[in-house]
C-alpha cells in the first residue's frame, strides 16, 4: 500500500507518497514555490485563507502523481499534518465565514489572560495545563466579541488540519490533541473543558465529533478522488499538528525524548509521562500523538514565532539575489559572535515564551564601519540560537533536561554553522535524519489504518545523517549572556 502525507505549512504545502512497506519516499512536492502570504491588517495580525490552504494542497498532489513514479490508485490511506492553533470556522453548509486567524496572531491574548485570571491561575494550570493565552479557544472568543455576525453563523471550530479533512471527506472531526492544543481541553476531568467553554460562554455543538488521533477521520469524497486522480473511500486516517507530527517522524514518542525544529517558527518538543505545567505557560503541554487516558504521553512545547520568518526578512531586505546556502556559506565569514552584533529575533508575534510580550526585532551595537552582510546573516543565527537557549532553560527549570535532540536536516538545521551554533550554545549534542513533516504524515496514515503494530515501527527506517557534539573550544556562553542582558532589558522597558 502506498501511504500519502499532507504538510499544511504557514509559507507552503508539501506532499509525500511513501511506500509503506518499504518506507521509502516515492515522490514530494510542494506547492507554491514562493512563500506564502500572510495577511496582516493591523499590528500583532495573522492570517490565511484556508482555501488557499486547500488549492496549494490539490496542486501539490497533482505535482506528486505527474512525476509518474507510482500508480495513484495505489494509495490506500491519507495523513495530515498542519500549523498549529489555527481557527478556521464554518457554516452549515461547510462554507470558510473569515479568514483563518493562525498561529502567530497575538490579537487574542487579553481574551486569554481575562479567562485565565477568571477561571483561576492553579485551576487552569493544573486541568488545562497552559493558560488560555492565545491560543484556539480565545482566538475564538475574539471573534465572538468583535465579530457578532460572523459568530452567529458557526456552524463548526476547527484547526487547520481539521478543514484538510473536511474539503477532502465532507466529515468534521477532531482528536484529544486537537482540542489540548486550542485549550479546549480538561486533563483532570479526561473531557471537553467546562470551564473554559463555560467563561468563554461557548455552544458545545462548535465542537467537531471526537476521535482517536489515528483512526478513520472520515473517506475521500468521490468528486475529490476524480479531480485527484485517487481512489474514492480511502481513509484520512491521521491528523496531527505540526509539532507533534515532527516529533513522531522523528521517532520521539517515549518520556525524555526531545526533537527540535527550525521552520517558520522554531521548537524544541519534549515527550513526558507528567500532567506538568509552567506555572507563567511559558512552555505549554499538549496531548502527544500516542497520548491516551490509562498511558498518558504529553508533548512539552517551547515555540519562539521568529526564526525562518527572521531568516526570510533578512533574504529580502539584506540578500536578495542569493540562495539561503549562499547566505549560509557568507555567514561563516564572520567571526563567532559577529563583532559583537546582536540580534534579538522576536518580530513575528507575542512570545507565549516571554510571557505573551511584543518585543519585536532588534539589532544591537551595529559599527556601520565594520558590519558587512556576513556579520548580519551570521548574528541572526546567532540571535536564534540564544533564543532557544534562552527557552531550554525554561524548559530545564520545568523537568525537561534532555541528553540529545533529534532534528530534521531541513531549514536552518540545513546551516551547518546554525546547527553547531545551537549545540554549542545549548551544550546538547544533535542527532540530524532525514525527516520531513509530509513524510511522517504519511506514515502517521499508514498507523492509523493499521498497517503498524507500533508507532515505532513505522520509523524503523530512519536514517541518522549526522551527529553534531559541543565545541569546548566555543565562545557562544560569553555571547549568550551578553545577549540575555540585552533581552532582559527589552522585557523589562
Amino acid at each position: 500500500m502506498l501511504l500519502l502525507g499532507i504538510d499544511i505549512g504557514t509559507s507552503s504545502v508539501k506532499v509525500s507518497v511513501v511506500d509503506a512497506y518499504s518506507q521509502k519516499v516515492l515522490s514530494s512536492a510542494h506547492y507554491p514555490e514562493t512563500e506564502s502570504p500572510i495577511i496582516s491588517l493591523q499590528l500583532g495580525w495573522a492570517e490565511q485563507d484556508p482555501e488557499m490552504w486547500w488549492q496549494q494542497a490539490q496542486q501539490a498532489i497533482k505535482m506528486c502523481n505527474a512525476k509518474g513514479g507510482y500508480n495513484p490508485h495505489d494509495i490506500g490511506a491519507i495523513g495530515i499534518a498542519y500549523q498549529m492553533h489555527g481557527l478556521v470556522l464554518v457554516d452549515k453548509h461547510q462554507q470558510v465565514l473569515r479568514n483563518s486567524i493562525i498561529w502567530c496572531d497575538s490579537r487574542a491574548v487579553e481574551y486569554g489572560d481575562k479567562a485565565f485570571e477568571t477561571i483561576g491561575e492553579e485551576r487552569s494550570l493544573s486541568h488545562l495545563l497552559n493558560s488560555p493565552g492565545n491560543f484556539t479557544a480565545a482566538k475564538l472568543a475574539w471573534v465572538k466579541h468583535n465579530e457578532p455576525t460572523v459568530f452567529e453563523q458557526i456552524d463548526k471550530v476547527m484547526l487547520p488540519g481539521d478543514f484538510i479533512a473536511m474539503k477532502l471527506t465532507g466529515e468534521i472531526t477532531t482528536s484529544v490533541s486537537a482540542l489540548s492544543e486550542g485549550v479546549f481541553y480538561d486533563f483532570k476531568e479526561k473531557s471537553l473543558s467546562k470551564d473554559v467553554m463555560g467563561f468563554f460562554e461557548f455552544d458545545e455543538d462548535l465542537i467537531p465529533q471526537v476521535r482517536p488521533l489515528f483512526s478513520n477521520h472520515g473517506g475521500l469524497k468521490a468528486d475529490v478522488a476524480a479531480a485527484l486522480k485517487l481512489k474514492a473511500g480511502i481513509p484520512v486516517a491521521y491528523k496531527a499538528g505540526d509539532q507533534p507530527n515532527n516529533a513522531l517522524s522523528l521517532n520521539v514518542l517515549n518520556p525524555g525524548e526531545v526533537a527540535a525544529t527550525a521552520g517558520t517558527s522554531g521548537v524544541i518538543y519534549g515527550v513526558s509521562d507528567q500532567l506538568a505545567y509552567d506555572l507563567q505557560s511559558r512552555v505549554n503541554t499538549f496531548a502527544h500523538v500516542n497520548y491516551n487516558e490509562a498511558k498518558p504521553r504529553m508533548g512539552v512545547l517551547l515555540c519562539i514565532n521568529g526564526t525562518g520568518s527572521l531568516n526570510r526578512w533578512t533574504k529580502n531586505l539584506f540578500g536578495a539575489n542569493m540562495s539561503y546556502a549562499e547566505m549560509n556559506n557568507l555567514a561563516t565569514l564572520a567571526p563567532e559572535g559577529s563583532n559583537g552584533l546582536r540580534i534579538l529575533p522576536f518580530g513575528n508575534g507575542a512570545e507565549r515564551m516571554l510571557c505573551n510580550k511584543l518585543v519585536g526585532v532588534h539589532l544591537h551595537h551595529i559599527d556601520l564601519n565594520l558590519h558587512q552582510q556576513p556579520h548580519i546573516f551570521r548574528a541572526v543565527q546567532e540571535g536564534i540560537a540564544c533564543a532557544f537557549r534562552y527557552g531550554l532553560d525554561i524548559m530545564r527549570s520545568n523537568g525537561m533536561d534532555p541528553t540529545v535532540i533529534r532534528a530534521g536536516k531541513a531549514n536552518l538545521f540545513l546551516s551547518d554553522l546554525f546547527a553547531q551554533t545551537f549545540v554549542n550554545v545549548t551544550g546538547v549534542p544533535v542527532e540530524l535524519y532525514n525527516n520531513d513533516g509530509s513524510v511522517g504524515a504519511a506514515l502517521g496514515a499508514g498507523i492509523g489504518a493499521g498497517l503498524f503494530s507500533t508507532p515505532a515501527e513505522a520509523f524503523r527506517g530512519m536514517e541518522k545523517l549526522q551527529v553534531v557534539e559541543p565545541d569546548p573550544n566555543s565562545k557562544i556562553n560569553e555571547i549568550y549572556e551578553e545577549w540575555k542582558l540585552l533581552l532582559e532589558k527589552q522585557l523589562i522597558a
